[in-house]
């Protein structure tokens, strides 16, 4: 978010909300655990651990977390645990949800769950969005999505992951988000050189995310598309730099001043989000969206901080 330098606003917000109690399902691993034990020391969220104790305990004590600062609640193998958590969200018992030691796909099958899961109203996508802070741009924030949900998302889907994301930053504080639609080709064309001919499948693809763009901005402007501004199709450099945005005559607000990075799939949106974390050396906070409260996704592979950061996002978003 050009609003934004640097991700410390998200501690800053928590100090400022009611106290969030973060479920957690199978908490078997080191991240999971020590991330929501920090969240808890750092006095912005309460954690209840889901799943089996004495799972839970050799871990706790080799790693020194004391399980008596937590809400246990039992519960045996991952669907039943899966269950147990969504349960305590749906009904109140908890405000939001965060992934230990579960299988995705376990986990998602609990939150979609008709009856008693965290569906939304209505045919709402879920969508990852990840904000990084990115110190090659001076510690500005950008979000990225959907680098970790949706794999080919069509048109519609394209403008349900756009809604999420802009209401999450909405929530963050920006009143009216800047989204890029990226793509390989700032021209929307029938024929793509680079490709020989937009009937290849390379060349449909490209074709499409430029065309796609096109129709989000149609949209945008005639309010299908809300509480945004939109433009599109862009490439990355033209959403993050002023003057190569200008040098490619994409003379936009949205040029060069991007909020919202919206990726084309989820190849493309997976790789430049590793790329941000692991060549950049951006700090990352990310949350599922698109149910009733934010899902918390953590990585074994994540940093302390990036835990931290997510968990305070999923804690401001949660409101």
């Amino acid at each position: 978010m050009s609003s934004y330098y640097g991700l410390d606003f998200l501690f800053e917000r928590c100090v400022e909300l009611e106290k969030k109690k973060v479920a957690v399902v199978c908490p078997y691993e080191d991240d999971a655990l020590l991330a929501i034990d920090e969240a808890r020391k750092a006095g912005y969220v309460s954690g209840v651990l889901v799943g089996e104790r004495g799972k839970m305990k050799p871990m706790a004590d080799r790693m020194g977390v004391d399980l008596n600062n937590f809400e246990i609640l039992e519960a045996a193998g991952e669907a039943e645990s899966s269950e147990a958590a969504v349960r305590a969200v749906s009904s109140g018992n908890a405000d939001l949800l965060m992934k230990g030691l579960v299988k995705t796909a376990t986990l998602l099958k609990a939150v979609l769950n008709r009856e008693w899961g965290l569906r939304a109203d209505g045919e709402s996508l879920l969508s990852h969005v990840m904000y990084a802070e990115i110190p090659l741009l001076n510690n500005r924030v950008i979000a990225v999505t959907d680098g970790g949900m949706n794999m080919y998302p069509d048109l519609k889907a394209k403008a349900a992951i756009i809604a999420n994301a802009v209401s999450c930053t909405r929530k963050l504080g920006v009143s009216c988000p800047k989204v890029a639609i990226l793509s390989a080709a700032e021209e929307i064309y029938q024929d793509v050189p680079a490709t020989g001919n937009a009937k290849t499948p390379v060349g449909e693809e490209l074709s499409k995310a430029a065309s796609d763009a096109a129709l989000l901005c149609k949209m945008n402007e005639r309010g299908i598309i809300k509480d945004c501004i939109v433009d599109g199709p862009m490439m990355l450099e033209s959403a993050i730099f002023k003057d190569k945005a200008l040098q490619a005559g994409i003379n936009s607000v949205v040029g060069g001043e991007a909020d919202i990075l919206l990726v084309p799939e989820i190849e493309s949106g997976n790789m430049l989000g590793k790329a941000i974390t692991y060549m950049a050396g951006a700090t990352c906070a990310g949350v599922l969206l698109g149910a009733k409260r934010p899902v918390i996704m953590l990585s074994r592979h994540d940093t302390p901080r990036t835990k931290l950061c997510s968990i305070a996002l999923g804690a401001v978003v949660s409101c």
